[in-house]
């Protein structure tokens, strides 16, 4: 299956079992271990809500009261009303306060939990760095902070106010029932009509909304992902502005960046004209709202059946009938938002998911303390044979040079040693003893060169006279004084300059087993042989299995293997010691 198709088969997997699968993703931090404080959080942001319904529901029959007294002049009677008014309304506001600042707790707590969880899913079983290699997920950064801030906060947001207006809904209906009395049409007697009034122009308005805005949920998944796209070139000039620099490839850049910009703006473009005409039938809609309620009552209000107070009682609860109603129009925008952040967040773990179940040809064990390798194949892929039948021996003590054409297939028999290349057959046995890899392009992490060095360990591992020993011993004496300085060392340092840091990382570290690919290609001869030399004489018993090009490397190695046409080789000539 190629690269499309199984992005295509993953995203039919999300849209097919939508609902079940957004439901799996709400529920685990409900019965997690923060459960209690996290329900605890959710009814009382639940219960200040319906508190909320309850002042609606008391003012509904106030403005009754108040118009009345209005209608009345009745002098007494209006201070009393403006006096309620006042205690109620501070008990209204105080609770209005404490179920945004709750909500907000909530919403940040539960994206704390999501994120942590999802940070440890795309680290574990190496899926960071499989997703990147066959590029089935596009901006898995914004996946993790943007959509999981989207997601906790739409969900709540929506939820809380799906709940607030199904109260709302059931209350004002009785109201609405009981106040609006029944209408003789046709000679049929229709009881409640202001109910069903409200129902009939509340589920036309929806059906309406849905037709003209079902574009926005693609056009706004399209929107976040093009947006990622521009962020992520925009990353890659800063990343790369010296070579870019050099090449003058300013034209280039700006060309590709207007390239990107040109999708978000098309696409932008797309949503506009969409929600212009959502805008306008929803404004239309909410302008006719306010005067719908008066007209369908018009004719009981001057027939003197009901007086001004209940008229505008019955318009008020008319008006929240068709407000909670309307819920789905008015959060019809934030509701495609929402599905579309659901559905990256779903196909992000999907792809997470099948690559944690894909099982691998190429078997990896640890056990032991040498390394065998035995009828091992390698592929790229799409399938093109890089390495086949390979069988290869290395005893504790040795030092090996595997060496070949560039894209024969090297780095990748190191990346299946590390159990990083599932793609191919075969089993490899690697020791089980402490193990280190150096890649051509060594990862310091923004911090203190201390912590740089001591990478994956934490800075304070190692004392500071051992620090300054491995630095002075791969002739990096002027980093010594730097060793608190927090920087982005990966700019800032030549990349000559990272690899000999790498080798002073080795000496730390004190493998007993060290894989290293094109470590020194950035170095000049003689730096290249201080360093092995370093490595053979502080590291006494260490194997070593180097990947390399140069001649001048075969001195530091017991023997030399290649790969040549597809295959792995033993040179027949002995490499001095």
């Amino acid at each position: 299956m190629n690269q499309n198709a199984e992005n295509s088969a993953v995203n039919d997997a999300v849209h097919d079992r939508f609902l079940s699968r957004v439901w799996k993703l709400i529920t685990p931090y409900w019965r997690s271990e923060e459960k209690v404080g996290a329900w605890a959080l959710l009814l009382t942001v639940i219960g200040l809500s319906l508190i909320s319904v309850a002042m609606s529901v008391w003012f509904n029959s106030w403005n009754r009261d108040f118009y009345n007294a209005l209608e009345h002049k009745n002098y007494d009677a209006f201070v009393h009303l403006i006096l309620y008014f006042c205690g109620i309304a501070v008990v209204a506001i105080i609770a209005g306060v404490f179920r945004t600042y709750l909500t907000q707790m909530l919403t940040i707590r539960w994206r704390r939990w999501l994120t942590e969880k999802h940070f440890a899913k795309w680290l574990a079983h190496k899926n960071y760095y499989q997703l990147e290699q066959r590029g089935t997920t596009d901006n898995p950064d914004q996946r993790l902070s943007e959509d999981l801030n989207s997601f906790t906060s739409d969900t709540l947001s929506l939820g809380l106010g799906f709940i607030r207006n199904l109260v709302s809904l059931v209350s004002f209906s009785v109201i609405l029932w009981g106040v609006s009395g029944s209408i003789e049409v046709l000679g049929i007697s229709i009881p409640g009509y202001m109910f069903w009034a409200a129902l009939f122009y509340a589920l036309v308005g929806s059906w309406i909304t849905h037709v003209i805005g079902r574009r926005l949920i693609g056009l706004s998944n399209q929107q976040q992902r093009f947006e990622a796209d521009l962020r992520f070139s925009l990353v890659r000039v800063r990343e790369n502005a010296e070579s870019i620099a050099l090449f003058d490839g300013e034209d280039n850049e700006n060309q590709r960046l207007s390239q990107r910009f040109g999708r978000v703006w098309n696409n932008y473009w797309d949503m506009m004209r969409v929600q212009k005409r959502m805008s306008f039938f929803t404004s239309g809609y909410s302008q006719i709202a306010n005067v719908f309620p008066f007209i369908v009552a018009a004719p009981r209000y001057f027939s003197g059946k009901i007086d001004l107070g209940s008229l505008m009682q019955i318009s008020q609860a008319f008006g929240n009938v068709q407000e909670s109603l309307s819920w789905f129009i008015d959060a019809y925008v934030s509701l495609a938002s929402w599905r579309a952040t659901c559905d990256r967040l779903l196909s992000f773990r999907a792809v997470m998911d099948r690559n944690e179940e894909r099982v691998g040809g190429v078997t990896v064990v640890q056990q032991g303390q040498a390394l065998k390798v035995a009828d091992l194949s390698l592929n790229l892929a799409s399938g093109q044979s890089l390495l086949s039948g390979a069988a290869l021996d290395v005893a504790s003590g040795e030092r090996v040079l595997l060496s070949g054409r560039s894209g024969s297939g090297k780095s990748t028999l190191l990346r299946a040693l590390g159990n990083l290349w599932p793609a191919g057959k075969g089993d490899i046995q690697v020791p089980a003893q402490r193990t280190l890899f150096l890649p051509q392009k060594p990862y310091l992490p923004i911090g203190s060169l201390r912590e740089a060095l001591s990478y994956p360990q934490p800075g304070d591992t190692y004392s500071a006279e051992r620090y300054e020993d491995v630095l002075h011993a791969c002739r990096l004496d002027a980093l010594i004084e730097r060793l608190d300085e927090s920087n982005h060392w990966q700019r800032l340092l030549s990349p000559g300059e990272q690899q000999r840091l790498a080798f002073a990382r080795a000496l730390l570290f004190a493998p007993k087993w060290l894989y290293m690919d094109e470590a020194t290609s950035a170095m000049d001869e003689e730096d290249e042989a201080v360093l092995y030399q370093a490595l053979i004489d502080r590291l006494p018993g260490l194997t070593m299995l180097s990947v390399g090009h140069r001649s001048s490397l075969k001195r530091f190695h017991t023997r030399q293997v290649r790969i040549e046409d597809g295959r792995l080789l033993a040179l027949p000539e002995t490499v001095a010691t």
